[in-house]
This record gives structure tokens, C-alpha cells and sequence, in this order.
């Protein structure tokens, strides 16, 4: 069975950078409806870490659950867009394993980017949101490392391309290494 993309792109007018996933988890799994919204999903720790010193900033403990409407405050004001690089997919087993995802729809990054004129930085969240996002990408780009950036010409701009660790707790990676990663990108982009 096909799914369309459940959530509307998040797209602050003074946006930087655009984050982009893959697909959002099933559903049963979601905390709010917002991006990463599994609890077991670390992106908003790493936020909390990287801009509060403090992984549950964006957390309600008591609740085990997240602060949305400060998590899209916060967004706003920082200038930070977010979707995923799939409109459509087929879940080939009913979990949110990026493994298990058939991209049958790209997104339409061109009609994303048009919306948000100031942004001229990509960030994907993993490996298979960046090789989502490369089909898209003119001939010959390069696919950045983990960690690493590149450039490309894309939507009539200028575009750095940079490619971040997962934050799904899958991924083998303490949760301050990664943190550490993120922090780079937000430095070099001067969103600290």
C-alpha cells in the first residue's frame, strides 16, 4: 500500500536550512504530529544538547512526550525548515526502518526551496534520505560523507548539501558524538 507524506513541509519564510528524512515512522509510534516524533528518536535531544546543554530540553519527562510548541518556536526563530526526501512510500514490513522503505514518490524539492528563498543550506538525517535526496540532484553531484558537506547548483542557487548521522537510535553512535556532528554544521551555517 502506498502512503503519502502525513505531515505539511514546516517552512519558516526565514529559513537557512531545510532538514530533510526520510519518511516519518508509522504513525502508532508518533508522540505529536511533528517531525521525528517517536520518542525513541534522539533529534531533539541532540537540539536540547547543541543550543541548551540539556538533551531534554525539548522533552516533557513526566509525560514521555516533547514540547512541540517550543520545538516549532524554536525552529521559526532559528530559521530552520524540515520535510523528508520521500512524498510516497511503500513500508515493506510495518516498522520505521529506513531499510524497509521503497521511495515510490521523491519529493518535489524545487517546490520546497521556491517557499523558502533565503535557504541555500540541504541537511539529510541519515543514509537512505540522502540517497533519496541525490536522485533529485543535478548529474554529477557529489554524495557527501557522514559528517561532510558538498556543493551543487540546484532550484536556481547555490546549495550546500550536508550529510548528518542518523538520529534514530539504530544508528551506532553515542548520542554526544552526534551531537558533536550537528554542532559543526550549525556553526559553519551560523545558526550558533
Amino acid at each position: 500500500m502506498i502512503e503519502t507524506h502525513p505531515l505539511k513541509p514546516f517552512l519558516p519564510i526565514n529559513a537557512k536550512l531545510l532538514m530533510l528524512g526520510s519518511f516519518p515512522p508509522p504513525q502508532t509510534r508518533w508522540k505529536m504530529d511533528f517531525y521525528y516524533p517517536n520518542y525513541q528518536n534522539d533529534m531533539w535531544r541532540i537540539f536540547g544538547i547543541i543550543f541548551f546543554q540539556d538533551k531534554d530540553y525539548f522533552l516533557d519527562l513526566f509525560n514521555k512526550n516533547f514540547k512541540e510548541d517550543l520545538i516549532r518556536n524554536f525552529l521559526t526563530e532559528k530559521g530552520i525548515a524540515i520535510f523528508d526526501t520521500a512524498y510516497q512510500v511503500i513500508r515493506l514490513k510495518a516498522n520505521a526502518a529506513d531499510k524497509f522503505l521503497q521511495i515510490e514518490t521523491p519529493t518535489d524539492l524545487n517546490k520546497l526551496l521556491a517557499q523558502i528563498p533565503l535557504c541555500h543550506n540541504m541537511m539529510t538525517t541519515g543514509d537512505k534520505a540522502t540517497d533519496t535526496l541525490m536522485l533529485s540532484m543535478p548529474e554529477g553531484s557529489v554524495k557527501p560523507m557522514i559528517g561532510e558537506s558538498s556543493q551543487v547548483y540546484f532550484a536556481k542557487r547555490e546549495i550546500t548539501l550536508y550529510r548528518m548521522p542518523s538520529s534514530s537510535r539504530a544508528y551506532p553512535l553515542a548520542l554526544e558524538k552526534k551531537a558533536d556532528v550537528y554542532r559543526e554544521l550549525f556553526l559553519e551555517i551560523g545558526l550558533i
